[in-house]
């Protein structure tokens, strides 16, 4: 190649480069749709990891390829050219060290296990589903549909939520004979349902019934289940439980406020496989009808 032309041989060193990073965006295209069919968290990893690779590889090719063609322009010397970078490269570091802690603590999330894509998390004060975890920002979409950004240096506290809400209980006193108790559920039933639908926004999964309950005292409840966006089940304690007082109250006159309880639950982590593996978390599962352990009543059984 030193008997070609300087025009050509300048020419051949930006083809190379130019086929190279050609390579490299294949690569990275294909890691990507591999992450995305692959279902276990070591797909969805080694993307975030491709990323990282393949930027470092591009700019070596570059970093590379500039030093050819100085070469060939001038007599700089392999030492004096590092040298020239290793300067250029410290101001530069001085004046991105935000970019350089977004990298740092976007490896550190990488690695360390603490979100996936698919979770439904709390970061800085917003909340919502992680769509992507990149070098700069880790992408959330919220309650709204609306996607924010965050950047990677302001992430302080996390807070995951394993199952993807949180489980908010209504547990309703039935009184009265057999028949009707049995009113009194189904008519919860229907007005859980229809308060579903008409506040679609708090609402992740569709609510379900539980089932009835009876304690060693012998009170019976109604337990209903939302799966809800974490901190908003403000309309469930009060339009709800109010609108819920008042259909039962003309079934039966005696029923009182105090019949109705509210409580929240966010459901314990999986404990996790001894030895060390890259998917070490079970994937969320995407649907209402995923497998959830039954609410607690050791001082109760099932009628």
């Amino acid at each position: 190649m030193d008997a070609w032309p300087l025009a050509l041989r300048v020419l051949a060193y930006v083809g190379i480069a130019a086929a190279t990073h050609l390579i490299v965006l294949l690569l990275r295209r294909a890691a990507a749709h591999v992450a995305r069919n692959g279902s276990s968290r070591r797909y969805r990893k080694l993307r975030s990891l491709a990323t990282v690779v393949t930027s470092a590889a591009v700019f070596s090719l570059y970093f590379a390829v500039l030093y050819l063609v100085l070469r060939e322009f001038t007599d700089v010397s392999l030492t004096a050219y590092f040298a020239s970078a290793s300067v250029i490269g410290l101001a530069v570091a001085f004046g991105s060290q935000g970019i350089v802690q977004d990298v740092v603590t976007g490896l550190t999330l990488i690695f360390s296990d603490l979100i996936d894509v698919g979770d439904l998390v709390e970061i800085s004060g917003q909340t919502g589903f992680v769509r992507s975890i990149s070098m700069r920002f880790v992408e959330i979409e919220n309650a709204l549909g609306a996607s924010v950004f965050i950047p990677n240096r302001t992430i302080g506290n996390v807070v995951n939520y394993p199952r993807g809400y949180v489980r908010c209980l209504v547990d309703v006193s039935l009184l009265g004979d057999d028949a009707t108790r049995e009113e009194m559920q189904e008519a919860s039933a229907r007005l859980m349902v229809a308060f579903a639908e008409q506040f679609p926004g708090i609402c992740v999964y569709p609510p379900s019934v539980e089932g009835r309950y009876r304690l060693e005292s012998g009170k019976e409840f109604c337990r209903l289940k939302f799966r809800i966006w974490p901190g908003r089940g403000g309309p469930i304690e009060a339009a709800f439980v109010q609108e819920l007082v008042a259909t039962l109250k003309r079934i039966d006159d005696e029923y009182q406020p105090w019949m109705v309880a509210v409580t929240y639950e966010a459901e314990a982590k999986r404990t996790r496989p001894a030895a060390f593996s890259w998917p070490l978390r079970p994937r969320r599962s995407e649907g209402p009808a995923e497998r959830e352990r039954p609410p607690t009543t050791r001082a109760a059984t099932r009628s």
